[in-house]
């Protein structure tokens, strides 16, 4: 079967490979049907942030049809649609048995610690695939798992209902974090250095475009922050009115120098978001509602022979769209 796999840093591969083991002890098999790449993706690959074995298929953003179960297996079936858990969790640790396994002590992600599924089919836990209606478009699934990591944000941002809500960053994070915000009445303004990125997300919302260097008179209390950027957000922190919150989704590389005194006397609470906790079903479950949205998030749909090239142009900030799906069964 054709696969992308991750080799080392800037190594990423288009390659002919076995088909996976059939399905062990609770685990499922499934044919990819769609996938999405990823911001994390890239930063593995241009960093080798997260690289613990190589080769490794890559992709923790994709949904597809079971193929076969294995023994012990009952939630899902040959030929059911599902959803995929990125979460690779352990399940023993005292996060995880305090339902905090976004923050597993080992935690990893399919993709990394095991394959994902930027490939034709993958075997993976079965603990991993939640179970979706087939009237879903593939497309759409594979932001199944973003919108999770959104609406776990969302959360923690815990803005009162109709308060306005600033986001930097207009990528695909920032864009799916825009269209829940305004799909729950928030007016949602967003920032993004590319002019023209940003003007895309906040259509597709019914936002606004803002700038962080004129915040107007009366900026918003609450923002999220998708970019990771410690300029980004130390300006957030500064420009924000007093009595709000900053949930802080994006990942970045570099220290945030931080005086706290701030935030005491401004009470402006910040909340680091991890990826999601249980908020898969729900984010499957908001999928059809959020379709016509979400088709203008997407900027193309690819084959896997054209992942690599699509990694340079993300790379390159040349993609202007928010999502590049991959379609395992289309031709180059």
């Amino acid at each position: 079967m054709q696969a992308v796999r991750l080799y080392g840093v800037r190594d990423l591969r288009v390659e002919e490979i076995a088909s996976p083991a059939p399905p062990g002890a609770d685990e499922v098999t499934l044919r990819v049907t769609a996938a999405g790449i990823c911001g994390s993706d890239l930063h593995n690959f241009a960093t080798g942030a997260w690289i613990s074995r190589s080769p490794s298929v890559a992709g923790h953003e994709f949904t597809g049809m079971i193929t076969a179960v294995g023994a012990g297996v009952s939630h899902v079936a040959p030929g059911d649609t599902v959803a995929v858990d990125s979460r690779v969790t352990c399940g023993v640790c005292d996060h995880c048995r305090e339902g905090l396994s976004q923050i597993c002590e080992k935690l990893g992600f399919l993709g990394e610690v095991i394959d994902g599924g930027f490939a034709e089919y993958v075997t993976i836990p079965a603990k991993n695939v939640v179970k979706a209606s087939a009237d879903i478009p593939a497309r759409h699934l594979a932001m199944a798992e973003p919108l999770a990591v959104v609406l776990h944000a969302v959360r923690l941002l815990a803005a009162p209902t109709g308060a306005p809500v600033l986001v930097t960053g207009a990528g695909a994070i920032g864009a799916l974090v825009g269209l829940v915000l305004a799909h729950y009445g928030h007016p949602v303004s967003i920032v993004d250095r590319n002019q023209t990125r940003a003007a895309r997300a906040a259509k597709a919302f019914g936002g606004t475009i803002a700038s962080l260097d004129s915040p107007g008179a009366k900026p918003p209390r609450y923002a999220v922050d998708a970019t990771g950027s410690p300029e980004v957000i130390g300006t957030l922190i500064q420009t924000l009115r007093g009595g709000g919150a900053i949930a802080l989704v994006g990942i970045g590389s570099r220290d945030l120098t931080l005086n706290p005194t701030l935030l005491v006397e401004r009470e402006i609470r910040l909340a680091g978001c991890h990826a999601f906790g249980e908020e898969l079903p729900e984010a499957v479950a908001q999928l059809p509602a959020l379709s016509a949205q979400l088709d203008q998030l997407i900027d193309s749909e690819i084959a896997l022979a054209d992942v690599p090239a699509a990694y340079a142009r993300h790379l390159a900030g040349e993609v202007l769209g928010a999502k590049t799906i991959i379609l395992p069964g289309k031709q180059a």
